[in-house]
């Protein structure tokens, strides 16, 4: 993700009634009807499977021209011409305009998910699990396509993801959560070099690693709270191996602690007691993304590895 000015956005509570967001000065929770408009231009989203997020009835130059019907004023000349620019960005043809979903493999379908995403040149994309139905070979084709896509149009990424190789490839900074609440978030380099959260370390420490240092798992044991019932206190103690009686009865706040935002009443203990770096090594999509470069690299420079 593209830092953004802490000042833009804001944590919202778990029930629906507070907490505020905000994009930039507008209000996204409340916005005003014109604000709403410019909102839905501001802000996409890239979708978890491919095979569901496109229209089965419509040709691929339909869905990119779909954003620019509801939201823009455009002849049907201009409207064609962006969508087909757009899909030479993406590594598409203009002559895969007039096919049917069907007709495309799935990172293909995710490629043309990014650019109908990007059509009415948003300022923040919000990827749910973009390349988790993917096999990995085409996972590092994708995760290339959206830094190579970032850089052109100066975009920020709010990436959701449950693979860590993943989130250490294309994040800036790192949002942990559990239960929908935030336990930790920091620079990436902080957050996946020396954790402080007993769930972050846990998360971590279980990530497998072809190769470097080797870590100790750490089994986390007890059982996951319901969301619709969570503990009055840390909600993450009925399964930490550090738990005390404070952690059952006071939920700690996030607060600034070894340089990032952290919810664990014991985490100066965490940061003094810490001397071996914990880091889940993507390892594994690095070498892939290599393969898929040099593999591809006549074909469309969108594969290339960036390192």
């Amino acid at each position: 993700m593209r830092k953004i000015d802490p000042g833009a956005a804001r944590y919202l509570d778990r029930t629906s009634n507070a907490g505020s967001l905000s994009l930039g000065d507008t209000d996204a929770l409340n916005p005003v009807p014109a604000d709403a408009k410019r909102l839905r231009r501001m802000v996409q989203l890239v979708f978890q499977n491919p095979y569901g997020s496109l229209n089965p009835r419509k040709t691929i130059g339909a869905i990119l021209e779909e954003p620019l019907i509801i939201n823009t004023s455009l002849g049907k000349a201009e409207r064609r011409q962006q969508a087909l620019a757009m899909m030479a960005r993406v590594g598409l043809g203009a002559e895969h305009a007039r096919r049917y979903p069907h007709m495309f493999s799935g990172g293909q379908r995710q490629r043309v998910a990014i650019a109908r995403a990007l059509m009415l040149q948003p300022a923040l994309v919000v990827a749910d699990e973009p390349v988790s139905a993917l096999d990995v070979s085409v996972q590092a084709q994708v995760l290339n396509l959206l830094l190579d896509l970032q850089q052109q149009f100066g975009l920020a990424y709010l990436f959701i993801s449950h693979d860590l190789a993943v989130v250490r490839y294309i994040a800036h900074d790192v949002l942990v959560m559990y239960l929908g609440l935030a336990v930790e978030h920091g620079a990436k380099d902080l957050i996946f070099d020396r954790p402080l959260h007993p769930y972050t370390q846990a998360l971590l420490a279980s990530t497998p690693a072809l190769g470097g240092a080797r870590h100790k798992r750490q089994m986390v044991k007890g059982e996951i709270p319901s969301p619709l019932d969570v503990p009055k206190g840390c909600v993450f103690a009925t399964r930490c191996p550090h738990v005390t009686d404070l952690c059952r009865v006071e939920r700690p706040p996030l607060r600034t602690c070894g340089g990032r935002l952290v919810a664990c009443h014991y985490a100066e203990r965490f940061l003094r007691s810490t001397t071996a770096k914990l880091t889940a090594s993507p390892t594994s999509l690095s070498n892939v993304c290599y393969r898929s470069e040099v593999h591809f690299e006549r074909r469309s420079a969108y594969f290339a590895l960036r390192r």
